[in-house]
């Protein structure tokens, strides 16, 4: 808005012509990139670890080509992104709404089983939007920079709300369970104990090397985890936070994990080998060389929950070791650096301290603990002025009981006169009245019109 003043008109010519200039430049743009070539370019460009590019490149792949990469950069608008987002949440497949199969493989003549099953539309989550939408956010403002568009049209559409986190944690019962089904295999046994006890990411337990473990000292430290490599590969790589951090063990997890290293050794010598400390923990390689491949252990992990008619995930682990640590009463910072997360807990309260009922009914009875005593009900006034007398006509009362209970007024005689306990008493003639209404409501006289007040 331009303020009134003597330059006030020229100010407005100027905003006019950046404005029309803009609105010329939006119609006319000066490249005719489309968007899956700015995409393609700024993923070139993007500093960012494989699994992250890998990731983009899907959402690229699956979701924003198809729909909207062949548009023109200058041509997206917030009105384009509102109905792009809104797909995205209609449909993950981009379905045109006719019904179909989706078949278990693309290959044509195959015998249909239960997994080729008709399509049902499934929306993408709040968070993977929001993902997209900073992949979006990010190349445009790329595009600003180079000159390929006046403004980002990105920065005009609202992002979508993210999911709220909703861990669900198996109960003590299910990992109970879990761990004793995993257990018919020790190998497969020992790294789920190691997951719930080390709370680990799976990426983090399938790269542990033996040199990473001191059970002597009881500590576990992670320094690599096992990811993608955007080639459709795995690598070793940093853990997701770049730090390396210490897991306390205990006595227990450290007898498993002497026991399994012991069975890694049986093997290197029956192999004629010798065990090597950069070997690693978990592995399917008999001399432990080769590490386990995350996606490998959740799809093992997940036929063994079907087994069991358990509905939790292999992450649900995670998820169970944090709220376990909260429910016994370990501080957040604990946890969380037990975890790898940052921020002081904030990540771990607000994601991985699921509500539990125990945990629920522990604080509930904690609060007899924290307060008072339960205060008594309060007394009926009438009763309460006996105990606490508070008002002068409560005081007169009371002390006429007094004066009856001690003898001083015998049963049937005659109370002297409202004027004279007035004058006795130095109050006024109401609160004398009002105290034999309350002596008669006690019991202690009777009291008629036109006749002195008596003691029953």
């Amino acid at each position: 808005m331009v303020p009134v003043g003597p330059q006030a008109e020229r100010k407005a010519e100027r905003v006019r012509t950046r404005l029309l200039a803009q609105v010329d430049e939006r119609r006319n743009p000066r490249t005719s990139a489309t968007v899956a070539q700015l995409l393609e370019r700024h993923l070139e460009l993007l500093e960012a670890v494989p699994t992250t590019k890998s990731g983009y490149e899907g959402y690229q792949r699956l979701h924003i080509f198809p729909l909207i990469g062949s548009v023109k950069v200058g041509a997206v608008d917030a009105d384009m992104l509102d109905s792009f987002y809104a797909e995205l949440r209609r449909c993950r497949d981009h379905c045109d709404g006719r019904p179909f199969v989706e078949h278990r493989t693309a290959e044509s003549g195959h015998v249909c089983e239960p997994r080729c099953r008709p399509h049902e539309c499934r929306p993408l989550t709040g968070t993977t939007i929001r993902q997209i939408h900073f992949l979006l956010n990010g190349a445009f403002k790329r595009a600003v920079r180079w000159r390929w568009v006046a403004v980002n049209p990105i920065a005009q559409a609202e992002p979508p709300t993210a999911t709220r986190p909703n861990p669900r944690p198996p109960t003590a019962e299910e990992a109970a369970r879990i761990v004793n089904a995993a257990w018919e295999d020790p190998e497969w046994g020992s790294f789920i104990w190691l997951a719930i006890t080390a709370g680990a990411r799976r990426g983090e337990l399938c790269a542990i090397r033996w040199a990473n473990i001191d059970l002597g000292r009881a500590v576990l430290v992670l320094r690599q985890s096992v990811a993608k490599d955007g080639q459709g590969g795995w690598h070793l790589k940093d853990t997701k936070t770049h730090q390396h951090r210490q897991v306390a063990l205990d006595a227990t997890t450290v007898e498993i994990l002497r026991a399994h290293g012991a069975r890694y050794e049986e093997r290197t010598v029956a192999l004629g080998a010798t065990a090597s400390e950069d070997a690693f923990v978990f592995s399917l390689a008999p001399d432990n060389s080769t590490f386990l491949i995350p996606e490998s252990v959740t799809q093992r992990y997940g036929r063994l929950v079907e087994r069991l008619d358990i509905e939790t995930t292999l992450h649900a682990l995670r998820h169970y070791s944090a709220t376990e640590m909260i429910s016994a009463g370990v501080d957040v910072r604990t946890v969380a650096g037990r975890l790898g997360h940052s921020g002081g807990g904030i990540t771990t309260l607000r994601v991985y301290s699921a509500w539990r009922e125990e945990a629920d009914q522990r604080a509930a009875a904690g609060f007899a603990t924290w307060l008072p005593n339960q205060p008594t009900a309060p007394l009926d006034p009438v009763e309460r002025a006996k105990a606490n007398p508070r008002n002068p006509y409560e005081v007169l009362a009371s002390d006429i009981r007094r004066k009856i209970h001690a003898g001083e007024l015998a049963p049937s005689a005659q109370l002297p006169t409202v004027r004279e306990l007035a004058v006795k008493y130095g109050v006024s003639i109401s609160t004398v009245k009002r105290g034999f209404t309350l002596l008669a409501q006690w019991d202690l006289i009777d009291v008629s019109r036109g006749r002195r007040a008596r003691i029953r």
